[in-house]
């Protein structure tokens, strides 16, 4: 008669619990990824959004001026705006097919660290395209994911959608054109003519710059804007942007 050995139930009993233990610390793991993905892409979108968004908003109210509401587009020619030292906000974005509280400050240049990661700021110009108010093209880049996706909804845009611009001396007013989708090593997007060479537009182009597909950098969605005049601050914000642009919301 063989004599039983006792120490192997003990052993397999001592590898259950080990392989237990490890799968619930692998399980608690994988929780906290996905928590953490969860947050980072969903949650801290939504603060990074509003905090640029009341950013802009407060620095709107200071170019308040008490004056009679009657906005009028006119044909005049708009003022050329100096967008002055990298990082300095120099304007301020409308784009209502983004939302009805949609605002965002414009600041210079698109470092990353300073503009686009900015719990500010978000959306900046490019240095090598036109100013603001020039003939030609003025060129800006701003996250489509992540940090405020400030140009998150880039893709839904719809021909004839307004762009307003504000700065201290009123509104700038764009209609959307056309959407298209680039390598991102085409820089001739941020031409005074986009996509061509040659002597300087004599159009007032917008150019909105971002990444695509969504969650990569693979290619760059471009949405284009034509200047159709300027509502000078006297008159008061266009209609569409009214009670966003001056604080009665």
């Amino acid at each position: 008669m063989s004599i039983p050995n006792k120490k192997e139930p003990r052993q397999g009993l001592s590898l259950a619990v080990v392989t237990g233990i490890t799968g619930e610390i692998l399980i608690t793991v994988g929780v906290l990824i996905a928590l953490f993905l969860l947050w980072y892409l969903v949650w801290n979108d939504a603060i990074q959004s509003r905090s640029q968004s009341e950013s802009a908003q407060s620095l709107s109210q200071q170019w308040i001026e008490p004056t009679p509401y009657e906005p009028k587009l006119t044909n005049e020619e708009p003022p050329v705006t100096d967008s002055g030292a990298e990082g300095n906000v120099f304007a301020l974005m409308y784009i209502p097919r983004f939302g009805a509280d949609y605002v965002r400050s414009i600041a210079e240049g698109v470092d990353v660290e300073t503009v686009l990661n900015s719990k500010k700021l978000g959306v900046g110009r490019y240095l090598e395209s036109n100013q603001l108010g020039e003939l030609g093209n003025f060129a800006l880049a701003a996250h489509r994911n992540t940090w405020g996706a400030s140009f998150g909804d880039i893709g839904e845009l719809r021909l004839g959608d307004r762009i307003y611009v504000e700065v201290p001396e009123g509104w700038y007013s764009y209609q959307f054109r056309n959407l298209e989708y680039v390598w991102e090593t085409e820089l001739d997007v941020l031409n005074p003519f986009p996509k061509m060479s040659g002597p300087a537009s004599s159009s007032r182009i917008i150019t909105l710059t971002s990444c695509h597909p969504k969650f990569s950098q693979y290619e760059r969605i471009i949405a284009y804007g034509v200047y159709e005049g300027w509502y000078p601050r006297a008159g008061g914000a266009p209609k569409e942007i009214s009670d966003l642009a001056q604080g009665e919301n």
